[in-house]
This record gives C-alpha cells, sequence and structure tokens, in this order.
C-alpha cells in the first residue's frame, strides 16, 4: 500500500489525458501532470480536510472546458451564438478538425476532471485518519463520483465512443488504449450517478446561498433523470425528477414559492447558489488564472467607448441572427437574455468614456463586437460594482457561477418524461412542471403540450447555458439538420447558412492525442464491469 501511494505522489496520479491545456504538458501522452492532482499522502487527518478535498473540481478542472470550448460548441454549433473570432467560430459553418486549440483544451479539461475523481474514489478511503466522520469521506466520495459521471456525460455526447478509466494507475505505464461502446459509456455514467445519489447528502436549498455551493443526493437524481431522458428510458428519468420535485430542496427563483425574486436574480453575483441550482460551478477570484470565469467580458458590450467590462476587450460571443426573434415580447427572459438597443439595465454599470454609469444599450450599429446588433445579457454583471457584482482579477474574470444545470430543466426533464415520446399530453403532472415554467416567464399556461413545445421552451429558457447542442444531437439527425440549415449564422448585414451532415454531430478526437494513441480511431471495444 506504501508503494501504491508513493507512485501516486509521485505521478501525481498520471492517467491519460490528465492535464489541462493552461498548464504546461510534456511530450510524454501519458505524463500530463495537473497542478490540481490530488496527492494523497498523509493530509486527510481532519472533516475539514476531506470536505475540502473537492474544492478545485468545482472550478480550476473545468476552467480549459468553460472557458471558450463550451459556448463554441453547445452555443455557436447550436446556432444560439455567433462570432467571428478565429480561436472560437469553427462550429459556425462545422469546420471544426482536430488540430482546433480549443477542442484540445475542453477536451483535456474533461479528462483531468475524470483523473481527480478517480483519485479521490479509487484511492481517499485508504489515506483518512480515524477522527474523520464517515459520513463526511462518503459524501466527499460521492462528490467524486457525481464529478466523473458529469464529465463522462460531456465526453459521449460529444465525441460519442470514449475509453473508459475507473483507475487512473492501470494505464500510467500504457498509453494505448481503446476506446469503449457508446452504450458502456452511458452505463459507467448511471452507475456513477448512482454511487453519488447513494453517499452524498441530502440538502434542503436555503437562503444562505453559500452552504447550497456543493452538490447533493438532490443534484445527482437531477442529472441521472437527464441521462435517462438522453436514453429514453423515460419511465426512469420521471420517476428521479418526481422524487427530486417532491423533496422540495429546488425551487424557482420568481415561481409560486419564491416570489419575491425573478428570472433575472438568476444570473447576480449576488445570487451564485440560489434555490434553483442544481449543479454550478464556483468560480473564484484568487489571484490564480484559470480559477475564475470570463463570461462577462466575452458577453459583454465594448465598442471602443461604451464597454461592460474591466477588460481592455470584449463581445467576443454575440447572439446570432437566428435566435434575436426567438422570444414573444411579452417573455421577461427575452431583456435578461438578450441585450436590444436601447435597452437600459440599471444594474449593469458601464463605462461610457471616462464616465460610469447604468448601461443604455447603443443603436444596433454601435454595439460592436461581432456586429450582431444585439450582445448576450445572460452572465453580464458589467464593470466591478462592489457588492453588485464582486471583484475582478488582473484578467477581468470575476465570480458568477455558471449552471450546469438549474431547477426549470429538470422541472422540463420531468415533463418530457411524462410525455414519453407521444404525440401530445394533457397530464396534470406534465403540464404543472411545463407551465411553472412558462408562468415564472410572464406567459399563459397551455392546457396540451407536444414535444415541440417542451424542445422550444428548453431553447428559451436555456439559452446561452449550454445546452442547445445537446438537444439537438439527441432528436433525429434530419430534424437537427433541417433546424441548422434554416439558421442565419451570419451578421445583422450579412446572411449566412451552412448545412451539417451526419458526421458533424460528434467532434473529432484531437489530432495531437490521436498522435499519441492512435487506438483512439480503432472501433470502440465493449467494457467489462466488476
Amino acid at each position: 500500500m506504501k508503494n501504491t501511494i508513493k507512485l501516486i505522489k509521485n505521478c501525481l496520479v498520471l492517467m491519460l489525458f490528465t492535464s489541462m491545456a493552461l498548464l504546461s504538458c510534456s511530450d510524454d501522452f501519458t505524463n500530463r501532470p495537473s497542478e490540481d492532482s490530488i496527492l494523497l499522502d498523509d493530509y486527510y487527518e481532519t472533516n475539514v480536510q476531506v470536505a475540502t478535498a473537492t474544492n478545485a473540481m468545482y472550478n480550476r478542472t473545468w476552467f480549459q472546458f468553460h472557458n471558450k470550448f463550451f459556448f463554441a460548441i453547445g452555443e455557436i454549433g447550436s446556432g444560439n451564438m455567433m462570432s467571428f473570432s478565429s480561436d472560437v467560430s469553427a462550429m459556425r459553418n462545422f469546420s471544426i478538425t482536430g488540430s482546433d486549440q480549443e477542442l484540445l483544451a475542453g477536451w483535456r479539461s474533461l479528462w483531468a476532471n475524470v483523473a481527480q475523481a478517480n483519485s479521490i474514489i479509487n484511492f481517499l478511503e485508504d489515506r483518512v485518519g480515524p477522527q474523520v466522520d464517515e459520513e463526511v469521506l462518503q459524501n466527499t466520495i460521492g462528490e467524486a463520483y457525481f464529478m466523473r459521471a458529469t464529465a463522462y456525460f460531456y465526453l459521449v455526447r460529444l465525441w460519442g465512443p470514449v475509453p473508459i478509466i475507473e483507475n487512473s494507475l492501470d494505464y500510467a505505464t500504457n498509453p494505448l488504449i481503446n476506446t469503449n461502446r457508446v452504450e458502456d459509456v452511458y452505463e459507467l455514467i448511471r452507475r456513477d450517478y448512482q454511487q453519488a445519489i447513494n453517499r452524498l447528502y441530502e440538502k434542503t436549498r436555503s437562503g444562505n446561498y453559500p452552504q447550497n455551493a456543493k452538490v447533493s443526493k438532490g443534484s445527482a437524481k437531477a442529472m441521472l433523470a437527464k441521462v435517462h431522458l438522453y436514453n429514453g428510458n423515460y419511465q426512469e428519468a420521471r420517476t428521479l425528477a418526481q422524487e427530486v420535485i417532491n423533496s422540495g430542496e429546488f425551487k424557482l427563483l420568481g415561481g409560486a414559492e419564491l416570489p419575491s425574486k425573478s428570472f433575472a436574480d438568476l444570473f447576480t453575483y449576488q445570487n451564485n447558489n440560489n434555490e434553483e441550482s442544481i449543479f454550478s460551478l464556483q468560480w473564484k477570484v484568487n489571484g490564480v488564472y484559470g480559477n475564475a470565469s470570463n463570461c462577462n467580458t466575452q458577453f459583454g458590450i465594448s465598442n471602443g467607448t461604451i464597454s461592460t467590462s474591466n477588460a481592455s476587450y470584449g463581445g467576443v460571443f454575440s447572439p446570432s441572427q437566428d435566435i434575436l426573434g426567438l422570444y414573444d415580447s411579452n417573455d421577461l427572459r427575452r431583456r435578461e437574455t438578450i441585450m436590444f438597443p436601447g435597452t437600459t439595465y440599471p444594474e449593469i454599470l458601464a463605462k461610457n468614456g471616462s464616465n460610469f454609469g447604468p448601461l443604455v444599450v447603443p443603436p444596433a450599429d454601435q454595439i460592436g463586437g461581432q456586429n450582431a446588433g444585439a450582445a448576450i445579457k445572460k452572465y453580464c454583471i458589467g464593470v466591478v460594482n462592489g457588492d453588485v457584482t464582486g471583484k475582478a482579477d488582473a484578467w477581468a474574470m470575476m465570480e458568477n457561477c455558471t449552471y450546469i444545470m438549474r431547477y426549470s430543466e429538470l422541472l422540463l426533464i420531468h415533463a418530457e418524461a411524462v410525455l414519453a415520446g407521444g404525440a401530445s399530453t394533457s397530464d396534470p403532472a406534465a403540464l404543472n412542471s411545463f407551465n411553472a415554467v412558462r408562468n415564472r416567464a410572464g406567459l399563459s399556461s397551455l392546457s396540451s403540450i407536444t414535444f415541440n413545445d417542451i424542445f422550444t421552451e428548453r431553447r428559451k429558457e436555456l439559452a446561452f447555458e449550454g445546452d442547445y447542442w445537446y438537444d439537438l444531437g439527441r432528436i433525429p439527425r434530419s430534424q437537427a439538420i433541417a433546424i441548422m440549415s434554416a439558421q442565419n449564422r451570419g451578421d445583422q448585414n450579412n446572411p449566412a447558412y451552412f448545412t451539417p451532415e451526419e458526421a458533424d454531430f460528434i467532434l473529432p478526437y484531437p489530432s495531437n492525442d490521436v498522435a499519441k494513441n492512435p487506438k483512439l480511431l480503432d472501433p470502440p471495444v465493449p467494457y467489462v464491469f466488476n
């Protein structure tokens, strides 16, 4: 055991694809040490030490996945956003290749999450002192299972067959490894979320927001419900979603239980880790690059005169022309999702020349960015403004959390699971969930709903939150291609249309890693579970 632990320390829990692109990497395919690797050597002596072992897995290990790749694929690829910036624009016309640097960064970041989770799952239990409470230990291991499942859920939806690695040390001396079948990857994901459900604390999300930051048993049930929905296991998805709803753990901001809040409050710094957050990335401004979020800069307005960021640039991502007409004028989400010309945002401090004041969105031809004629409102919180925004680091990155899943999505999953592939439903349970999301947006209830109603509502509710690409990927390819081919992916003056092919829905493996592990291109093999 001692030799094994020493090997862990010396190798920093080496694994295939472990490091993140922001850190230096050696030329050896398997030797990519991360500054955030868990060192399991005589450290975990108290409950606090064990409970904080997963802290970096809520931010730093996700950074290079989230910083650009998350939006370049999930939003530009899906047609919600557009950009002409060369580092993120490849999916605008489905031209991404294995040499794309943001693709490599996203891939490595997800594998870094797998590596970190593996080190905790496999070795933490043997490295805690007798004074550590069992429930604290099991909750921490449950968090690791949750993170590994979530990383794999992204990997399989983006790349299809990928290697299943449950113990990174198994491959420390054997960097050549086959991919595994998609159905086996999903089996691992389901097992991992179930392990998380078995181990994580039960919680009720309260108004004490810092206590809501980490995932819970309900978080794992909600994510597993989503996995079941993707797999067409509607009864399982419905059962889990209903359990989460009945638990009362989560609530809609601006819904019947929290009428003093609103949809707008979801994307403010003060409401990080609110009652609606099922799982969100926890960004921290601590002077270290890669620990905070760049969304405020990348989404806001920067036209040389008006800026909503402390950075010298901005507006790398913008709304697509296609999404500008998505919302009805009376939909409360419209103003809080997209910044249209002439709209005033008293809560956003902006710089106008040398002056500072509430943001008034300039005319369409003066917004800047990508010449979209509008800008992205979600996650744009403005120039640093005390407790309203929190602080920014030297790179103008901030601490507003990024949602991976909100309660509103769980309600829409529940409605879709009740529909269960049928043509329509007027089932009261489905309508209650679906209409709760609509009503919060100021829209009237529907008495019967179809899949298209739910699918469209998901796009309106979750726009710019990195999910629409995966929604398009789970419907029939011909239907998705028809939707995407009709999207205007140009700017406000130059319409542009592109038609994806079926192969475009699965990304290429990074060329760098294929060169080191050619087996990535071999046919996937079955995985034997213990």
